[in-house]
């Protein structure tokens, strides 16, 4: 395995878990593995003023809105929007479905409504549920993500005549709706172009199906203990969980980092 010079993150339930904050020994592994010179970089579904600070640790890239909305802190990477023809057909399904959905933009979260999985959705981010009175303004601008409530028996009619989007989902109860060309492994590529950094000189740390893309464009895709079994199955690699400091012991026993 080639020393990475770049690893890309999942936040829920890889840095940080699912209800709770970053570990102590998760924290001392991006501060070393920084100052040891390999670039570190978020991939999240979660928005970027979502994005939970990391007490010392400075990260090169974000990835956010499941790579919709790349950027580093001095300049935007990568922009993928869903059309708004397309915004028009998930709002009349989810209508259909009887689910509010969330509008997801540069620098906004909002709602045209509130229901239990979508509010404990947020909750899992430690975000509030907002509702926004100029929805229909807002649908108007730039889209990266919908939000909303919905189990996989559902995702048929929540796609229904749409054309240019797709589900990513990592929690049972909701899903996230992004481009259709988009996911984190276009814009794992697309930062990787962008810092001139081969596949073979990555790596990522992730534990759901919407890791998946990602897992497919660096050149080790490690799952957390605590991943789905269809990412276990797809990953390079295997550590701990993320209550048990996967990420620290895998970087040890790997030379990323020492005692």
């Amino acid at each position: 395995m080639n020393k990475p010079k770049i690893i890309f993150f999942d936040v829920d339930g890889t840095l940080v878990p699912l209800k709770g904050a970053a570990r102590p020994r998760t924290l001392e592994a991006l501060r070393r593995l920084h100052q040891n010179g390999i670039r570190l970089c978020i991939a999240t579904g979660r928005a970027p003023m979502e994005v939970p600070k990391f007490e010392g640790v400075t990260f090169d890239a974000f990835l956010t809105y499941n790579g919709s909305y790349c950027f580093t802190p001095e300049r935007d990477v990568f922009k993928n929007l869903i059309p708004k023809a397309d915004i028009a057909l998930l709002r009349r399904n989810a209508e259909a479905l009887g689910r509010p959905m969330a509008l997801a933009t540069k620098d906004r979260l909002a709602a045209n409504g509130s229901e239990p999985d979508l509010e404990e959705y947020f909750a899992i981010g430690g975000v509030e549920l907002k509702i926004a009175e100029d929805f229909e303004e807002m649908a108007k601008g730039e889209i990266f993500q919908v939000l909303m409530g919905g189990r996989e028996e559902e995702y048929p009619a929540i796609l229904k005549d749409v054309p240019h989007a797709k589900i990513a989902a990592w929690w049972n109860r909701a899903v996230d709706i992004i481009p259709a060309s988009g996911g984190k492994g276009i814009a794992v590529e697309k930062v990787l172009e962008f810092y001139g950094i081969s596949k073979a000189d990555s790596m990522a740390f992730g534990d759901g199906n919407n890791d998946l893309e990602m897992f497919g464009a660096v050149g080790t895709g490690v799952a957390m203990g605590n991943a789905s079994e269809k990412l276990k199955a797809a990953a390079a690699a295997h550590c701990r969980t993320v209550m048990e400091d996967g990420i620290y012991w895998y970087c040890l026993e790997q030379g990323l980092i020492t005692t």
